[in-house]
């Protein structure tokens, strides 16, 4: 930190979603609910996965990993979300907002680029099936995550240690319910230009990398499916992808208003309503998506419920 006219920052102040007093009782029970239903969600397809033989396929392996980062994702955020929409104090110390900015990149390149992976194995599902055993092998699916994991961890240490070795003003009212880049970025002191340079070009070569391997993967699907002859085998391969693409399109659609419009168009309050729908609800709808459009899902759900019945 530099000395002077510059207070050393010890804590964050985070205004939160509202400062009206009576939203707060009502937003706490409805982010309750939907971080319950978030961790009940996701937790219940982890264990669905690993329990079912049926969905020990390369599918379901990276579906059980993208449950598992939404839910460490929104167990990220919410806590604390919850905590300050009751609490008079909404302090976070220095090193708890560089953690927390961490672990909250680090799960969001995560989710990006598993999304990413995903498609390909749909791509080569339905354009090479007769191949799909040998292409998609466990050990590429364990090195496939494994890299998904190791982009994610490495590109936050750059994003976090880029943003807290700036110096920081007197203010430490962060005008966010979370330690984005963005919001601590407003804080600095700084010349922030090259924190700026690096925050767009790791997020765009991950994001651009990601939406680039999902178009080509759909554009081969799209080529292949419409060769098939019988409109049930068309419908039968599209569905397949269905669910895939819905969380394709919230999550990147949620992301690029996010981080790639206009600079004239960008507010912070903006930014925390379209961050609270990728750090929150996302993480909540994409097992109810996968639960409720996908056939093996639910025959391995009613399968389990069944057995539970049975033997209570």
């Amino acid at each position: 930190m530099k000395k002077g006219n510059h207070s050393t920052v010890t804590e964050f102040l985070l205004s939160g979603l509202t400062d009206r007093p009576e939203l707060q009782v009502p937003l706490f029970v409805l982010f309750l609910v939907i971080y319950i239903v978030t961790l009940v969600g996701n937790l219940g397809m982890i264990v669905l996965i690993n329990i079912d033989s049926h969905l020990h396929t390369p599918m379901y392996f990276f579906l059980g990993h993208l449950s598992f980062s939404d839910l460490c994702y929104s167990s990220i955020i919410s806590p604390r979300m919850l905590l300050n929409f009751l609490a008079e104090s909404k302090r976070i110390s220095y090193n708890a907002c560089a953690v927390q900015m961490y672990l909250f990149s680090t799960f969001g390149h995560v989710d990006c680029l598993l999304l990413a992976v995903m498609a390909y194995d749909r791509y080569v599902a339905i354009c090479n099936p007769l191949l799909y055993t040998v292409t998609m092998s466990r050990w590429l699916c364990h090195q496939l995550v494994a890299g998904v994991y190791a982009v994610g961890l490495l590109d936050s240490v750059v994003h976090t240690v880029f943003t807290f070795r700036l110096s920081f003003c007197s203010s430490n009212a962060i005008n966010h319910f979370l330690c984005d880049v963005p919001p601590v970025l407003s804080l600095s002191c700084s010349d922030t230009r090259v924190n700026e340079i690096v925050m767009f070009a790791l997020i765009g070569c991950v994001v651009v990398s990601s939406i680039v391997i999902i178009l080509l993967s759909y554009a081969y699907i799209i080529i292949t499916i419409l060769r098939i002859r019988s409109a049930e085998g068309r419908r039968k391969a599209f569905s397949t992808c269905t669910s895939h693409l819905m969380a394709v399109a919230m999550f990147h659609g949620s992301l690029l208003f996010m981080y790639f419009r206009p600079s004239t168009s960008y507010s912070l309050d903006t930014d925390k309503i379209a961050s609270v729908f990728y750090t929150v609800v996302i993480p909540m709808l994409n097992p109810l998506i996968y639960s409720l459009r996908n056939k093996e899902v639910k025959d391995a759900h009613w399968k389990v419920m069944h057995k539970l019945l049975t033997f209570s």
